[in-house]
């Protein structure tokens, strides 16, 4: 099966469509949370997410869709797709979703930093003081010595960790799978594991619930296809400062939707993180560019 080849433009739209997508269905998790358990709003979303898959993918041929060259990287990924979903939801339940996100803008700056164990790239001075500044910017949202920390800022933190992970794994899947391949992964893996513990945690959902469910479910199929297709048609680093957009969407979603103002140290923790991220961003095409004019020159 052949991988995709890149199309920054295309890639950038996906980008943008998977960042409203992925704001919205944290503001329905949001409004699910205060009713139902998060191990059965998972366990509902990814049932919903999988039949939609399997619907899809069937005129390719589920058998042909679901071979993959690197079958161990496919469910690490989906794990970890799963693990940071839930992280989040508990999140949610805690913050606001403005704040939230502004602590998760900082996972493109982890990307960077993890890079370099995990893909062996080099990261140079000036990007590494961009990842500093980033931390800088997160330690303004959660003001320790100012305030106490609470558990949100901590489960949102590991909410961040596991985000960037999941954009390096889908990064690294991306080099051997086609797009369909790992979108249909994480749907089934996703359903596997969470049918382990949903079903325990049952409470049966109003028509209202069921509405949100669904649509959570929709919402999220939709995402992680528009970034699992973006990632495979541009480069991360190209595509690192449109991710920033979902900040935006969650501020203005939670705001329409719960009345949540995000306060002055948000709003400079996430100033800080959204420059030195698109800092980063620049020096990533800066170096890029040198790289290609020295291959340019010894032709």
């Amino acid at each position: 099966m052949s991988i995709t080849r890149p199309h920054l433009g295309l890639g950038i739209l996906l980008m943008l469509l998977a960042m409203l997508s992925f704001a919205s269905m944290d503001a329905i998790s949001k409004a699910l949370a205060r009713a139902l358990p998060i191990p059965q709003i998972m366990w509902v979303r990814y049932a919903i997410f999988t039949a939609l898959a399997l619907l899809m993918l069937h005129r390719l041929g589920i058998t042909r869709v679901a071979r993959s060259a690197r079958p161990a990287l496919q469910a690490t990924r989906a794990l970890v797709a799963v693990i940071e979903n839930s992280v989040f939801v508990l999140a949610f339940t805690y913050l606001p979703l403005a704040d939230v996100h502004a602590i998760a803008a900082a996972s493109p700056l982890i990307v960077i930093a993890l890079s370099v164990a995990l893909l062996g790239e080099h990261v140079g001075m000036r990007r590494w003081f961009a990842v500093a500044v980033g931390f800088i910017g997160v330690l303004l949202i959660v003001r320790p010595g100012f305030e106490a920390i609470g558990p949100g800022h901590l489960v949102a933190l590991a909410g961040a960790l596991l985000w960037a992970a999941y954009q390096l794994l889908v990064r690294m899947v991306s080099q051997h799978d086609h797009s369909d391949t790992t979108w249909l992964w994480t749907a089934v893996i996703g359903l596997v594991l969470t049918t382990f513990i949903g079903p325990f945690y049952w409470t049966w959902p109003d028509a209202r619930g069921w509405g949100l469910l669904l649509a959570i479910a929709l919402m999220g199929s939709a995402a992680h296809l528009a970034l699992i297709n973006a990632l495979a048609r541009a480069e991360a680093s190209a595509l690192q400062p449109f991710g920033y957009t979902m900040l935006m969407w969650a501020a203005v979603i939670g705001y329409l939707a719960f009345g949540d103002v995000p306060d002055r140290w948000t709003v400079a923790g996430a100033g800080l993180i959204l420059a030195s991220g698109l800092y980063a961003w620049h020096r990533e095409r800066v170096r890029a560019g040198a790289a290609k004019g020295v291959v340019a020159s010894s032709e």
